[in-house]
């Protein structure tokens, strides 16, 4: 017994199964072909340029870069009250339970027991009669204890996996964290951007109406045909039809601003966000390759689920070596309570037991076959999960770009539909220009007014979509550093 004990000690130390390695940053050195510049720029809202700052930090609450203290409010709003960023908060505190009572495997399990019976026996039949014994009491106090001796590892690999889990839940978390607060800023954006178009509309039907009353003076003076007043009636019956689709999209987009924030869509909302009142961020960071393996949420979930997997495969081998058990009670037992405490009561034991599997009809070497089949799917899709995390940045960096060419082609667009519509309508006046050349001024102008806001409005969506990309800068964030670095 004393040699089996000691071999089990001297390999206390090992763990059987692939030690966890973190897998290695991919070597690249950009995200895009070419290098990053500046954007273009032009004289308008949402018109600044922008600097690329690669290597430079992501504040945590990058939606602060937008200078809206409307914004802040109603993120901190979404912070507090959404219900899934509290279901994840709650499932975060689950995990970690679990991962304390999951540690105890580690340990030896110590129990205390007491049990006290009342009983009456009869003695053997013999000698032509039963004898009987008188009812007597038997009482007992002991302290058990009990320890598998973790030789190969397995408990450890045991925990290691339930560890690695509860990292990936806590990723989780910072991932539902970053799609509240990025879907918050992305409707807010919304809401800006359809008030923007409403308002276009109204300003170009405010143009046609005034067109109209224009027409059915010169109808009464016999100086147009009645044919030109029912076509500006018609341009104006279908750019009022525009706003309808704005409004429903409008009332849509403020539920769920509100449903975002935790409230009730009998709430009224106080929030209204204009693209003017916005601050377009002028330096963006750009994180190096190396570190977005580290900072998005979605690909340390995955790592974590890799380690998880390798953990699977050692807990899988140990489960096909030797098992070794040690047992140990001491007590006292006596006829009664008070007697537990007298000399001569006492009782103990010590016993250990050896497990070795020998024919479960392949079942263990199976199941460590599927642990390593479940690694491979696992590195699989972390490879994958890092590929996309990658491509988002590069899409969002190239938005960003053609944005800004964007909005400056949107602007000289409108500037000179704007021209044109103001020339029209002063030579139409004159009789200079027929009224089909006024109202394709019109149109022109209406398209180009709705182009601009919606150019305008992609640059504010894709500047927080990069922060998105780039993971958010949760690592920052004061709450969470510690509980990430665990």
């Amino acid at each position: 017994m004393s040699a089996v004990v000691g071999f089990a000690v001297v390999l206390s130390g090992c763990a059987v199964g692939p030690d966890f390695k973190q897998p290695e940053a991919p070597a690249v050195s950009g995200y895009t072909p070419e290098p990053l510049g500046t954007t273009a720029s032009s004289d308008t809202p949402a018109g600044a340029p922008q600097l690329f700052m690669t290597g430079k930090t992501i504040a945590a609450d990058w939606w602060t870069l937008f200078k809206s203290p409307a914004l802040n409010s109603l993120v901190e709003q979404a912070v507090k009250n959404n219900p899934d960023l509290q279901a994840a908060s709650a499932n975060l505190r689950q995990a970690q339970e679990l991962q304390r009572a999951q540690f105890a495997i580690l340990l030896p399990s110590v129990d205390g027991k007491f049990a006290a019976s009342r009983q009456k026996n009869f003695a053997a039949f013999g000698g032509g009669g039963a004898a009987s014994i008188p009812p007597y009491t038997i009482a007992t106090a002991s302290v058990a204890v009990s320890y598998g001796l973790d030789i190969w590892g397995g408990a450890r690999r045991s925990y290691e996996g339930t560890r690695a889990q509860t990292d990936q839940i806590r990723f989780q978390m910072e991932a539902a964290h970053l799609a509240v607060t990025s879907n918050t800023v992305a409707a807010a954006m919304q809401q800006a951007s359809l008030r923007a178009q409403l308002e276009a509309t109204q300003t170009i039907l405010d143009v046609q109406e005034q067109q109209l009353g224009v027409l059915r003076n010169q109808l009464q003076l016999g100086a147009v045909a009645e044919a030109d007043v029912l076509t500006q009636q018609t341009a104006l019956a279908q750019t009022r039809a525009l706003l309808p689709p704005i409004q429903k999209q409008l009332a849509q987009v403020n539920s769920q601003i509100l449903a975002l924030a935790g409230r009730f869509p009998d709430d009224k909302l106080s929030e209204n966000f204009d693209l003017s009142a916005l601050q377009l961020p002028e330096e963006l960071p750009v994180s190096l390759p190396s570190d977005l393996v580290t900072q998005r949420p979605d690909i340390r979930a995955s790592e974590a689920n890799l380690r998880s997997a390798n953990a699977q495969i050692g807990l899988a081998t140990a489960l096909m070596l030797p098992q070794i058990s040690l047992d140990a009670n001491y007590g006292a037992s006596g006829s009664t309570v008070s007697q537990l405490f007298n000399a001569g009561t006492t009782v103990w034991g010590l016993s250990a037991g050896l497990l070795q599997p020998i024919f479960h009809g392949g079942e263990l070497l199976h199941k460590r076959r599927a642990a390593v089949a479940a690694f491979d799917a696992a590195s699989a899709q972390y490879r994958g999960t890092v590929l996309s995390a990658f491509k988002d940045v590069s899409d969002v960096l190239r938005a960003l770009q053609i944005d800004a060419e964007a909005v400056k082609a949107q602007l000289e667009a409108e500037r000179a539909a704007a021209n044109s519509l103001t020339i029209a309508q002063n030579s139409y006046k004159s009789g200079a220009v027929n009224f089909l050349i006024l109202l394709d001024a019109q149109r022109t102008y209406q398209q180009t007014r709705a182009a601009l806001v919606q150019a305008q409005a992609n640059r504010y969506a894709d500047t927080a979509a990069l922060f998105v990309a780039l993971g958010g800068g949760w690592w920052n964030r004061a709450d969470m550093t510690a509980s990430a670095n665990e």
